[in-house]
């Protein structure tokens, strides 16, 4: 019993973390048919800005909650400017040509975004831990549980809740659906797609740094920190659907209960085990499990 609790509750928070991380990028897919790389820098540049913010208030010592606020804002504010900058300065110049260049485009945005880390952070890491010892721990049972753990899955849980809400019951999320299901013609119907895209990438571009702030209290915050976020990011939307939060929420859930049953059960293929769920599910869905709606053209 204490065994299937830990699996179900460190689950659930690394399927938290999946789904904070992946939503942004299955938001910029869906909608741009981008298959953004460098969502993994903006996760690595919310982590070092995170740990930035954790160092200033610590050094002033702020109240924690002010101080977790802080963080995430500061994070948030990073991903906002590098939205910007990227999406208006280098992204609109290739809308239009084939995916594969775009791919391109982002892949070699994020390896100089890597060594813009090392010109700004330096090489050496960064410990942020100081959110999560704050936070405490709740004990039920056998079982303890940390305060900020806790707190991950809330975020998670409200951003999906969010989400929801403004796709479905918002003008903006009504213009987005109608953009992911035909951009031309929501085009001709007199709807600025270039605004949609600006605003859903830079978005996209605050929720992949906000991925990296509520992070960095529970890892190493060093070099390299976006390289495999971005490919578990990738296998979440892969097996959700690419362009579906539903599935991104779906997937999330999936990998993390796998991946918590195998750290658990089996820890000798936790390695591999995300990537195992993901061939299985691609093998009987090849598009994922939640899969949009496409027009046919006549």
């Amino acid at each position: 019993m204490l065994t299937a609790s830990a699996i179900l509750t460190d689950g659930l928070v690394y399927a938290a973390y999946l789904f904070i991380v992946a939503i942004g990028l299955t938001l910029i897919f869906g909608v741009m048919k981008i298959l953004n790389v460098t969502h993994g820098s903006f996760y690595a540049f919310g982590a070092y800005g995170a740990a930035t913010a954790v160092g200033i208030y610590t050094n002033g010592d702020w109240p924690a909650a002010l101080g977790f606020l802080f963080m995430i804002a500061l994070a948030m504010a990073i991903g906002l400017v590098m939205g910007i900058i990227l999406e208006r300065g280098l992204l609109r110049l290739v809308y239009g040509r084939d995916e594969v260049v775009v791919v391109l485009v982002t892949y070699a945005t994020f390896l100089i975004l890597e060594d813009v880390i090392v010109l700004i952070w330096g090489a050496q890491s960064y410990g942020a831990f100081q959110p999560m010892v704050s936070a405490g721990n709740t004990e039920l049972g056998d079982l303890v549980l940390s305060n900020y753990d806790i707190v991950l899955v809330a975020i998670a849980a409200g951003l999906a809740l969010v989400t929801y809400w403004v796709l479905k019951y918002t003008r903006y999320g009504k213009l987005l659906t109608t953009v992911i299901f035909d951009r031309e013609t929501a085009a001709a119907f007199g709807i600025n797609v270039t605004l949609v895209y600006s605003v859903t990438f830079i978005v996209g571009a605050m929720l992949g740094a906000l991925g990296g702030a509520v992070m960095a209290p529970k890892i190493s915050v060093t070099l390299g920190i976006g390289v495999e976020v971005i490919v578990l990011a990738f296998a979440v939307v892969a097996i959700g659907g690419m362009g579906s939060i539903e599935g991104a929420l779906i997937g999330a859930l999936i990998v993390g209960i796998c991946r918590a049953a195998a750290v658990h059960l089996m820890p000798q293929v936790e390695l591999f085990v995300v990537y195992g769920v993901m061939a299985l599910v691609l093998v009987a869905r090849p598009y994922g499990l939640f899969v949009r709606a496409r027009p046919r053209k006549i």
